[in-house]
């Protein structure tokens, strides 16, 4: 009996042995965290005293020398890790200014951010109400018109290109400019350069202004017409019959 029990317990302590050994061998102990040179928001971590991989301070908080690791600890911190870079990546773009989902999706593939990484670092910023298309197109538009009026159509194009789907910036339009409204505030930005001109080359100069910023003929014409009278109340001879030469 002894002696079938000592032959039966064998391969079961060599598997266990094995197991051991391989445990032992996936396992890795941290013996450094140096913060980089390079990037002070980040540290570089060394497993058996030689240099592993980065990660971000705020990821590696928890990580003490002498600590063991195993593999898949390492690939969940490696994780965590891409997806704080996407998340502060995201955060320091819109520092600057309000951004369009495109311009973010944009900005985090040229970091060879992962898809699927990128898609819930835009999620987490909508939930958090730091990327809104809406808001993005009303202040786009808000802005266009206290800096650099452009026409309806314009600011359509422009929108169009930041990635602005087509009935919010539809919306936006509609709630926010009126094209003779726009096309007399941005002549108004250049008309007194040109008052001492005549009116042929003041119409032509400050309707091909107009015109480049995607005005169309109806709102330019009353914006040249307002204009010329303000610029000129002794109400010198504009011959605005001639306007259809525009």
């Amino acid at each position: 009996m002894f002696v079938h029990f000592r032959y039966a317990f064998q391969p079961w302590s060599s598997r266990l042995g094995k197991t051991m050994a391989l445990f032992l061998l996936i396992m890795r102990k941290i013996t450094g965290i140096e913060a980089q040179k390079k990037n002070s928001d980040r540290v570089s971590i060394f497993l058996e005293g030689s240099y592993a991989f980065g990660l971000s301070k705020m990821v590696a908080a928890w990580l003490t020398v002498g600590q063991s690791l195993s593999e898949e600890k390492i690939e969940a911190l490696q994780a965590d890790d891409t997806r704080e870079v996407a998340m502060q990546r995201a955060l320091n773009f819109l520092s600057y200014r309000a951004r369009s989902e495109q311009e973010i999706r944009a900005n985090l593939t040229r970091a060879e951010i992962p898809e699927v990484v990128l898609e819930a670092t835009l999620q987490r910023l909508r939930e958090l109400n730091l990327v809104n298309d809406a808001d993005f197109a009303r202040m786009w538009i808000e802005g266009r018109k206290q800096f650099r009026p452009r026409s309806r159509r314009f600011l359509a194009y422009e929108l169009r290109l930041k990635g602005i789907d087509e009935q919010v910036a539809q919306d936006a339009l509609e709630d926010q400019v009126v094209d003779e409204v726009e096309a007399l505030n941005a002549g108004r930005k250049i008309a007194r350069r040109l008052a001492t001109l005549d009116f042929q080359d003041f119409r032509a100069k400050l309707g091909g202004y107009l015109g480049r910023r995607g005005f169309s003929y109806q709102a330019i014409a009353p914006a040249l017409r307002q204009l010329w009278d303000e610029l000129h109340p002794d109400g010198e001879i504009s011959n605005f019959d001639d306007e259809e030469n525009l």
